[in-house]
């Protein structure tokens, strides 16, 4: 038999087998509700009935009850968002909860069965009285209340305007396929649970309007109330949104019926219809017959899984049209929000494959309606942009593009990890980006027309079906004669990265002899294209490239050979994929030198350049110009040099560096990097320092990537040469011998999560005139009453110290900073503004003690602590005992109150008491208070970027 008819054949079996299935074992449940405004309440009567499909007794039966996940600070919901560094829900007072409250739970004969939660609160187990045998059926009752959150920490949930966004709200069964599939809600749309017949009757008040994914069967009214019978066959789950305005409106094409309250102003109403056709239209083509009656598409569910990029800018200086952007938000949102309706795969375990299908349609909308749509839009024409690599990137080439801003930094997951398992931005953006560059990238290698058809027959016959990626797997296999196993073994299992280079290539009169070096080992098929004056001559595939292979094609007089020139292949790595063929010379890339930082582009030597303003007291402001080749995606080599002048001091100074990362592992020692680094500035008027410094560092991390836990051992050699001003020699800590070198040591992890953190290090330094040996630990924890306490310990002994002065003694107040790793704005100053800055680093004081104590030629040891006591106000206080040779060791304190408005970017601390007594009461008192403040854009841009990687 042919391809088609085996695959035809085979179908029919699976849809006379799933049919027969469903029409014995359909889930069913009713449920009444009624929503109380003044409380934010629904009461809930809910009668399901519960069929055994497995071919084990059941003593018990699960219920997702995820409305329940946001009912305190130990839920799933409420440790993810920990994790991605988000204390709202950790913060709620106990009136701003959400919650389930269960009344009774009663079996058909009205008998009370026993109930109980798991242990993430939001699974509901109900034990029966009685087995329940394979293929027979039971009803329960349960009756109970849930109390919505406000809709802050997420979508879900009621607004400060009186509006609700109802999903998930009510009790779900669990998936139980011969083990129960129980899994927390953690926000991330993948609620699991069998295909149910639903009927909800629901009231609500007569201020609102009702759309709702399911049908409406029946409305009407009664005194200062409203009634809907909604009905959803084989769905999974009600959404249902209630608005004070009524904001959904109707839309019917001759493919499928949408109900959205997407609005475009500035794009006309008879525009947005006829784009409304035109997406129903492309949809149909590509997936077939939707099998509900309408379609929910709403700017709620689009918001949730937005078009992330240059989309996301204020929508007044959006740089596309607006036809454009209303097609892509309403093409997204209803593909995503039809395949979630009919497609009823695992959504925690193989979320990927549905993705895959939505991006892949994505890719061919914007192919086959904007083919020349580039990725800044009207900004690619603007002088000032157009001449950008990014401003060149066509739309689609986003995809590869934002999978690889994770691949570059070694945080790629495979894709068919599950999804609580994925860092955030590989849930919300890279993986599913990859995953419809794999099913381009599987068109490309095998045809176009047989990824289509698969896509649309796989939609046919298993929409509204419990089904399996082994099911499309099938299909694909079946619909080609090319092996394909690469795809699923190679690409969507593993993680391992597609790289390919042109080693060398061979001209013969009619060939040419081609060497493809696979440099990750990655056996996938690679294209190879053939390009003459920039324009394609020649394309081929190759595939079963294990390490080198060298292959014979016939010579087209092509000016290169390119690998992946259509970058339908997400690639780790474009800068070594062309190979010119005429001579040596013009293989040579030029440099492009490009104002700020771009895209790569692998066709030259990219120099990016873009204007710094520094400033300390001493150089005063210093404008610079910063030369650099880091791209907008990671490189394993990067050089970075800022020269400076100093108007002040009418000098140059600045600083630069050359590093090259290595990532080895995706756990454990997962990096390692190469450093030689140097700069000059000035650190008192007149008195340059200059230093040199090559350093190692290794990384290590655990193997879940969500966790925050990192640890690192670095080893560097410190090199500090300085001049003095002769006018300040009494100022100077050596004059006579002013240079010197360090090597240091030191091993650190840290776990920087929001509620508890970890930090401690251990260093080690040897110079040639003394020694030393310190270790520090930090800890904060934030309590379930709000309450954070800080705490911190360091101690440091000297093992050899021949020094005479204090400069490389451990400080209590304020360091020396002679490895000139602090940023101060005024290191050398002792009076006035400046000095009052401080950095936590050694002893950590705050109150600037007796010059006797401040410093520590043998050792010290001090514990700094502070708690709040209301928001960003804490109280602090430190101790510790400072020794010096000679001299018997000394207890220190102080004690105050921190003004923690930024933790370690922006704080304030305000001396009370210490060993000088009561200096609230003691004159200059402003001259007391210190500060620190963090100016580093790259510092600032932690804050945003850390819940995302």
């Amino acid at each position: 038999m042919t391809n088609n008819l085996k695959l035809l054949f085979y179908l029919c079996i699976v849809t006379l087998v799933t049919n027969v299935t469903n029409c014995y074992a359909q889930y069913e449940t009713d449920l009444t509700v009624s929503l109380n405004e003044y409380t934010n309440e629904l009461d809930i009567r809910q009668e399901f009935t519960y069929y055994n499909k497995s071919n084990y007794n059941l003593g018990v039966i699960y219920f997702n009850d995820w409305a329940n996940a946001y009912s305190d600070k130990n839920t799933g919901l409420a440790k993810r968002f920990a994790q991605e560094f988000k204390k709202s829900l950790h913060l709620a007072k106990a009136d701003e909860r959400g919650k389930t409250t269960i009344i009774s739970v009663v079996d058909d004969s009205y008998n009370g069965l026993e109930w109980s939660r798991t242990k993430g609160k939001d699974i509901l187990k109900v034990t029966l009285d009685d087995l329940l045998l394979p293929n027979t059926s039971t009803k329960i009752f349960i009756t109970y209340k849930v109390k919505l959150p406000p809709n802050k920490y997420t979508p879900y949930g009621y607004g400060s305007r009186g509006d609700y966004y109802l999903k998930d709200w009510y009790l779900t069964p669990a998936v139980y396929d011969g083990k129960w599939h129980l899994y927390s809600n953690k926000n991330l749309e993948d609620l699991y649970m069998n295909e149910t017949n639903t009927t909800i009757n629901f009231k609500y008040p007569d201020s609102l309007y009702l759309a709702s994914n399911f049908d409406i069967k029946t409305e009407s009214t009664f005194p200062n109330g409203q009634f809907a019978k909604l009905k959803g066959n084989l769905q999974r789950g009600g959404e249902i949104i209630l608005n004070t305005q009524k904001k959904f409106y109707t839309h019917r094409t001759p493919y499928m019926t949408f109900l959205t309250d997407f609005s475009a102003p500035r794009y006309s109403p008879i525009g947005q219809g006829l784009s409304i056709n035109k997406v129903a239209n492309f949809i149909h083509s590509n997936l077939g017959d939707y099998p509900h009656e309408k379609i929910l598409v709403s700017e709620l569910d689009y918001n949730k899984d937005p078009l992330y990029g240059i989309n996301q800018l204020p929508s007044f200086i959006r740089p596309y049209q607006e036809q454009f952007q209303f097609e892509m938000k309403f093409l997204k949102t209803a593909i995503n929000s039809i395949l979630r309706e009919t497609m009823f795969l695992n959504p925690r375990k193989e979320q990927w494959l549905n993705s895959a299908i939505a991006n892949y349609l994505m890719i061919a909308y914007i192919e086959k309606y904007y083919p020349d749509q580039k990725l800044m839009g009207k900004l690619s024409k603007i002088w000032g942009f157009r001449s950008f690599e990014l401003a060149k990137m066509d739309f689609n080439d986003q995809y590869s593009f934002l999978y690889n801003l994770t691949a570059r930094k070694n945080l790629d997951q495979a894709l068919q990890t599950s999804n609580d398992s994925l860092i955030k931005f590989n849930q919300k953006i890279a993986n599913k980006y990859k995953a419809g560059l794999g099913l381009a990238y599987l068109a490309d290698y095998i045809g176009k027309e047989h990824v289509d058809q698969s896509i649309k027959t796989f939609f046919e016959y298993y929409q509204l079906n419990t089904v399996k990626v082994h099911d499309f797997e099938s299909i694909l296999k079946r619909s080609t004669e090319q092996d394909i196993n690469w795809f699923f073994k190679d690409y969507v299992s593993t993680d391992r990265k597609i790289d390919f280079k042109i080693k060398k290539v061979k001209k013969e009169t009619d060939s040419l002899h081609v060497t493809i070096k696979n440099k990750e080992g990655t056996n996938v098929p690679i294209s190879v294209f053939g390009l003459k004056k920039d324009s394609v001559v020649s394309e081929y595939w190759f595939k079963d490239i294990e390490l080198e292979e060298t292959f014979a094609i016939p010579n087209n007089e092509e000016d290169r050979l390119v690998l992946n020139y259509d970058q339908k292949i997400p690639e780790f790595n474009q800068r070594d994929n062309w190979k010119s063929l005429k001579g040596f010379l013009s293989s040579n890339k030029k440099l492009k030198f490009t104002f700020f930082k771009d895209a790569e582009n692998p066709y030259y030597n990219q120099v990016f350049y873009v204007p710094v303003l520094s400033f300390n007291v001493y150089d005063g402001w210093t404008p610079g110009m910063r030369l650099y080749n880091k791209t907008l995606l990671e490189r394993p080599f990067v050089y970075d040099f800022s020269p400076s002048y100093s108007f002040k001091e009418k000098a140059f100074v600045g600083s630069g560096k050359f590093s090259y990362r290595k990532y080895l592992s995706k756990s454990g020692l997962y990096v390692a990097q190469y450093n030689i680094g140097a700069g000059t500035s000035h650190f008192n008027e007149n008195s340059r320092y200059s230093s040199i410094t090559p350093s190692l560092s290794f990384g290590f991390r655990p193997s879940d990537l969500l966790s925050n836990k990192r640890e690192f051992l670095s080893f560097r050699y410190v090199n500090i040469f300085r001049d003095f001003d002769p006018a300040l020699v009494s100022l100077s800590n050596d004059p006579e011998n002013p240079d010197y070198s360090v090597f240091n040591a030191r091993y650190t992890s840290r776990n920087n999560g929001i509620l508890d953190y970890n930090s401690w290090f251990a260093d080690f330094q040897l110079a040639g005139s003394f020694s030393k040996l310190s270790f520090e630990y930090e800890y904060r924890k934030l309590f379930e009453n709000n309450r954070q306490l800080n705490l911190r310990f360091f101690a440091g002994k000297f093992l050899s110290n021949n020094t005479e002065t204090n400069f490389f003694s451990f400080a209590l107040d304020r360091p020396t900073d002679y490895l000139f790793d602090y940023g101060y704005l005024g290191r050398s100053e002792d009076s006035g503004i400046y000095s009052q800055q401080i950095i936590i680093a050694e002893g950590g004081f705050k109150s600037f003690l007796d010059q006797r104590y401040r410093f520590s030629n043998d050792w010290m040891a001090t514990v700094n602590g502070s708690f709040n006591v209301w928001k960003w106000i804490e109280l602090y206080g430190d101790a510790g005992l400072v020794k010096n040779k000679g001299l018997d060791g000394k207890f220190v304190y102080d004690s105050g109150v921190r003004l923690n408005l930024v933790t370690d970017y922006f704080e304030l601390y305000l001396p009370v008491h210490s060993n000088n007594g009561w200096e609230v009461s003691q004159p200059n008192y402003g001259e007391k208070i210190r500060f620190i403040i963090t100016v580093s854009p790259k510092t600032l841009t932690g804050l945003f970027t850390r819940k995302w990687f």
